[in-house]
């Protein structure tokens, strides 16, 4: 079947990847296997939310619509239909369904869960997140952290120090520095050896690959794109340049662009224009990236739907009015959008759980719980 797909889906978008000012990813040469792997989430992004940004940009101004590999994933907890993003996140992380609420854990009992993370940073690949919230928040602790609720914000900090890292852009220093049990994560980082820098500038980072580092961009939460946050795009730039020479075997980073699910929770559609414009331009960069060395597989999906989001006819002809049914999370499947080395594997219908497992095939190599 997928071999079926696979023409079906390069004619239907042959066109857009010709389409003026946009980048030219489809003369690279493909290594046969992927030497990095770049997972970028749009937190509570789904078909809805890329539609309407397309309709919003104009068509063929996006950078979604360059790819050809496009795929489906069903997001629901391992209890519930409706998913939320640490259950979504672990799901990705893992490779295994868990409730929601749990970060790298798996019910019935809790057991921690290895990371795409951790497994790769154990066979000596470079890791890095760059993200658009706190560093504790659901998605980015899914891939470090193991807590059987997303709300131990102060306990998923401290397992930060338990997993080899080698670079984090994120708010949220106040849980590293300010903190109930008046230890301070900032020093014991430091004693490992991480570089600590603030704000957003990305100034005095070691940025030729000689020591691992921690860039806090707020001390809470980060800005909205709209309220002056700029920073997602470039520091994706900045980690792939930088995780490309701590390691020869290779590096994985995953990026988030956050507010995407805040802002259909607010269902505020200036909120979400606004994040996903930044979110696109941070997806250019990662395949920019991927274009320029043919070794690295990107693959862009979110973890579920959020706000309800509808597009509906507006006073024109081509006008539509995004409409929202809700303030919550839905069971909408996912678009899954992937360029690069065994990008097709990405193609068709499956479970969130097999983009860890696609992830692992797509490098050839296999860990032990599977």
């Amino acid at each position: 079947m997928r071999h079926i797909l696979l023409p079906i889906v390069l004619v239907f978008f042959s066109c857009a990847a010709s389409r003026k000012g946009n980048i030219d990813l489809h003369a690279v040469s493909f290594a046969q296997h992927p030497k990095n792997i770049i997972l970028l989430i749009g937190d509570g992004m789904s078909l809805p939310q890329v539609a309407a940004h397309v309709y919003w940009k104009g068509l063929g101004k996006t950078i979604f619509e360059q790819f050809r590999v496009i795929g489906f994933h069903e997001s629901h907890s391992c209890n519930e239909l409706v998913t939320d993003s640490a259950a979504g996140a672990t799901a990705f992380s893992c490779g295994k369904k868990t409730t929601n609420g749990a970060i790298g854990t798996l019910p019935p009992d809790n057991i921690p869960c290895p990371t795409i993370l951790e497994d790769l940073a154990r066979e000596g690949f470079a890791t890095g997140m760059v993200v658009a919230c706190t560093a504790t928040h659901a998605t980015p602790a899914s891939f470090i952290a193991h807590q059987e609720l997303r709300a131990f914000t102060d306990e998923i900090a401290l397992d930060y120090l338990k997993t080899p890292f080698d670079c984090l852009i994120a708010g949220g220093e106040s849980n590293f520095s300010d903190r109930y049990d008046k230890l301070n994560l900032l020093d014991s980082l430091r004693m490992k050896g991480y570089v600590i820098r603030r704000g957003t500038r990305l100034k005095r980072l070691p940025l030729d690959g000689a020591k691992p580092f921690v860039n806090f961009t707020a001390e809470h939460e980060p800005p909205t794109a709209s309220g002056g946050r700029t920073y997602l795009p470039r520091s994706t730039k900045i980690a792939c340049e930088y995780l490309q020479k701590r390691s020869k075997k290779g590096f994985f980073l995953m990026v988030e662009g956050s507010q995407i699910d805040w802002a259909g929770h607010a269902n505020d559609r200036n909120w979400l224009r606004a994040e996903m414009d930044d979110f696109d331009k941070t997806v250019r960069t990662a395949l920019e990236f991927a274009a320029s060395n043919g070794e690295t597989l990107v693959i862009v999906t979110g973890d579920h739907e959020c706000g309800g989001l509808a597009l509906i006819p507006g006073s024109g002809k081509k006008d539509f009015k995004p409409t929202f049914s809700t303030r919550l999370h839905t069971a909408s499947m996912v678009p899954v959008y992937a360029y690069g080395p065994m990008d097709e594997l990405f193609l068709g219908q499956y479970d969130n759980t097999d983009i860890y497992k696609k992830i692992v095939q797509a490098l050839g190599r296999s860990f032990p719980q599977y």
